[in-house]
């Protein structure tokens, strides 16, 4: 997002929100940013479903390190066999060579994406194997980056809110909801603090 555009967001969240309020003056830097090709958004996203922000970032680095430009192309080249020994799954070795694939032969159309809205981009994005919501979530901030998306299955979100909404108590869904209604059209951007309050270092998928 643009820096305008994200103090307009930072902004209208801080006057709704006094708890959100001091979580954005506890970042003043932080703003999402596009830092990949769509191919890369989802295949970090993939890499990322349910380990830590750590372990992702360390499994990414080896699959850089092993092909230099993670690329369709270049995935598909490698066996499962040497996606695992990358520290990927099985499963996760599997979906990153299907993703490949379908962006090398055509099946899958980015250019189609923006001009989508969320909830189609989401049906179709979870045609893909081993793309279920919450990596269509991340691919609709971290790389279409649309204001407005509230990953309610993210478990950082979840423990944020309850943090610094809920004295840490867990949190139903439609609690959840609830209190997020003051933060649309920027639940993205709500999201992004609420991670940031949790890890300093930044989300990026």
């Amino acid at each position: 997002m643009s820096p305008r555009y994200w103090l307009q967001a930072a902004g209208e969240l801080a006057a709704c929100d006094p708890v959100m309020a001091a979580l954005i003056a506890g970042a003043p830097a932080a703003r999402l940013r596009r830092r990949s090709d769509p191919f890369c958004a989802l295949a970090r996203s993939i890499v990322g479903q349910q380990i830590s922000v750590e372990a992702a970032a360390g499994v990414w680095q080896r699959l850089c390190d092993a092909l230099g430009d993670v690329t369709p192309q270049r995935v598909a080249s490698l066996s499962e066999e040497h996606l695992r020994g990358l520290g990927l799954s099985r499963q996760k070795a599997a979906y990153l060579g299907d993703l490949a694939r379908r962006f090398q032969d055509g099946r899958l159309t980015p250019e189609r994406w923006p001009r989508l809205d969320d909830e189609a981009v989401i049906a179709e994005l979870t045609q893909i194997k081993g793309v279920g919501r919450w990596t269509a979530e991340m691919f609709l901030i971290f790389y279409l980056l649309r204001p407005d998306v509230l990953p309610l299955g993210d478990l950082g979100l979840q423990r944020a809110v309850s943090l610094h909404y809920n004295r840490g108590r867990a949190l139903t869904e439609r609690r959840l909801l609830r209190i997020a209604r003051p933060w649309t059209p920027w639940r993205s951007v709500a999201t992004w603090y609420l991670w940031r309050s949790l890890d300093p270092i930044p989300v990026e998928y």
